[in-house]
């Protein structure tokens, strides 16, 4: 007997399929974009405070690159939203769906570096560059372990789960109406029912 996933299957039409597949996209996208438009906003001020002439070249060149990464993060970010709205009621949201989810994970690989580099900039100029680099190593590693491994982890675990056979619920027992000739559950012949009914006088007879 082939095995059963336990995974129920949804009860819905591709086009429902998509259009869910869409909005659980768009609530992933604003969550990361919280994060990218605070890390943009952090750097663009960043160029206009006091202490910003008084960095080294690797430290402005640490800021370009962080800056340019947080903006391409951030266009990757919005383009779901533009593409939905450029092919908007042309039976595209299949399509859609899958450029979507390809952007946001690119946008999550560009997000990765400027968070490094980020963290990276501030100890660097806080700390020493010692400290800068074992900080932004750090946090190159916690980003890579919870998008990246995490995943991978937890997609083997459901499939693991997913893959263990499903238990058959026993039949339930027949409820068609039984005539008078028929037998019951008891396993006892329609003769020994009969017998069974007759009343002492109607044997004796």
């Amino acid at each position: 007997m082939a095995d059963e996933r336990t995974r129920p299957a949804r009860n819905e039409t591709p086009l429902e399929r998509a259009d869910r597949n869409f909005s659980e996209l768009l609530q992933e996208l604003r969550v990361t974009q919280t994060g990218v438009q605070i890390l943009f906003a952090f750097l663009l001020t960043l160029a206009f405070t006091p202490r910003f002439p008084d960095l080294d070249s690797v430290q402005r060149a640490t800021y370009v690159i962080t800056l340019l990464l947080s903006v391409l993060a951030a266009t990757l970010f919005t383009a779901p939203a533009a593409l939905h709205r450029s092919l908007f009621q042309q039976n595209a949201k299949p399509v859609i769906v899958q450029v979507s989810s390809r952007l946001a994970t690119a946008g999550l690989i560009v997000l990765m570096p400027a968070f490094t580099g980020s963290v990276l900039l501030v100890v660097d100029v806080t700390l020493g560059r010692k400290a800068g680099i074992t900080a932004g190593a750090g946090t190159f590693l916690v980003c890579l372990s919870l998008w990246a491994v995490l995943p991978r982890l937890v997609g083997r675990v459901s499939d693991r789960y997913g893959s263990t056979p499903t238990t058959r619920a026993p039949a339930p027992p027949s409820t068609t109406p039984q005539g008078p000739g028929t037998s019951t559950d008891t396993g006892t012949s329609p003769e020994t029912d009969r017998d069974a009914v007759t009343s002492p006088a109607d044997r004796l007879r």
